[in-house]
């Protein structure tokens, strides 16, 4: 995978979040809830699904506080909350690779929202499976290299877990395999690290560098406001930005 290109779609999505906190933790919340409802307990040493969410949460600054009143909420015998988890697959200009993560309580409302801005801003929605056979899934773990040793971050990486760390830039990428990647993190945050970001991923195998300026902004375009749905939760693509 092109390491470069992973980092900075990374450095733009979480500017995004940035940006908009409050967004971003309402739908990692959202994550979490279906987390303990799917693995029915609030305990992520018995839920590996909200260990991982929980890791997730904390790499992106989300306050204990939230996350353990989001448990708790979904714990409540009360809890209505009802999230059903659906991937779109599509094309964006010039036949980028997209996939769509969603979590909702109404199809019938997302389906059309995501196929209009696929429309609108690329070449359309596909089937299922259509491109996420050119995507691995990956936990990426993302650390700045500030004064860090490039040799005692990799030794460190390997003995927590990690399948491999790569030097992109200003910082270190680490991968995992999905199911390790919350052991993963948890090793590094006991070793001291803290991570700029950490999530289980959709990595493209390659990537489709854009050369015009319509299709650059297209596709910016068809990113930010499949973000902006309150009922998107990640968008994978492979589009090439310099």
């Amino acid at each position: 995978m092109s390491g470069h290109s992973k980092w900075h779609n990374i450095q733009k999505t979480k500017g995004a979040q940035d940006a908009k906190r409050s967004a971003a933790f309402t739908k990692i919340a959202k994550e979490m809830i279906v987390a303990v409802k799917t693995g029915g307990s609030g305990d992520p040493a018995n839920n590996s699904r909200l260990a991982t969410v929980i890791a997730k949460a904390r790499a992106a600054n989300m306050p204990n506080d939230n996350i353990k009143r989001t448990i708790e909420r979904a714990l409540g015998a009360g809890n209505t909350d009802s999230y059903e988890s659906v991937t779109y697959e599509g094309y964006g200009p010039s036949g980028v690779a997209v996939i769509v993560d969603a979590l909702t309580d109404n199809r019938q409302r997302t389906a059309p929202e995501v196929r209009h801005l696929l429309d609108k801003f690329g070449k359309g929605l596909g089937a299922t499976g259509c491109v996420s056979w050119s995507f691995d899934q990956k936990g990426v773990i993302i650390i700045e290299k500030e004064d860090l040793d490039e040799d005692t971050m990799m030794m460190d990486a390997l003995e927590a877990g990690a399948e491999d760390m790569s030097v992109e830039g200003e910082v270190f990428e680490i991968t995992t395999a999905p199911d390790d990647f919350g052991t993963v993190l948890a090793n590094l945050e006991a070793k001291g690290y803290s991570f700029v970001n950490a999530a289980v991923e959709m990595v493209p195998q390659n990537y489709v560098k854009l050369e015009s300026e319509e299709d650059i902004k297209n596709m910016e375009k068809l990113i930010d406001s499949l973000e902006d749905n309150d009922d998107v939760q990640n968008v994978w693509h492979n589009w090439e930005q310099e």
